[in-house]
């Protein structure tokens, strides 16, 4: 499993329609081979700033599969324009896990 995981920075003043775009937005990218689950966090001490973490089967399912889509080209006319920078995106691999028990 790979997480990808991007802080975006949302024009101030565009939070709410952000939120709600993005609500519609995650149709396309649940749409794709090798997506598991996606959240949309906020952060608590600057209201124009989110986490995006996205959990993948592999890498490719992102970086070929989502990117290189139609689904894609969707997402990003819905969402792009409300990146103040434009964000950057990592991905990362399970190394160990708290598990309760």
């Amino acid at each position: 499993m790979i997480l990808e995981v991007a802080i975006l920075n949302i024009k101030p003043g565009q939070e709410s329609a952000f939120e709600k775009d993005f609500q519609t937005a995650g149709k396309y990218i649940s749409s794709i081979d090798g997506y598991i689950k996606h959240s949309l966090r906020r952060c608590v001490e600057q209201a124009n700033k989110y986490l995006l973490l996205v959990e993948w089967q592999k890498l490719e399912d992102h970086t070929i599969g989502f990117r290189q889509s139609l689904q894609y080209l969707e997402w990003k006319k819905l969402l792009h324009h409300y990146y103040d920078p434009f964000p950057v995106v990592e991905h990362y691999e399970m190394l160990s896990a708290n598990l309760p028990g």
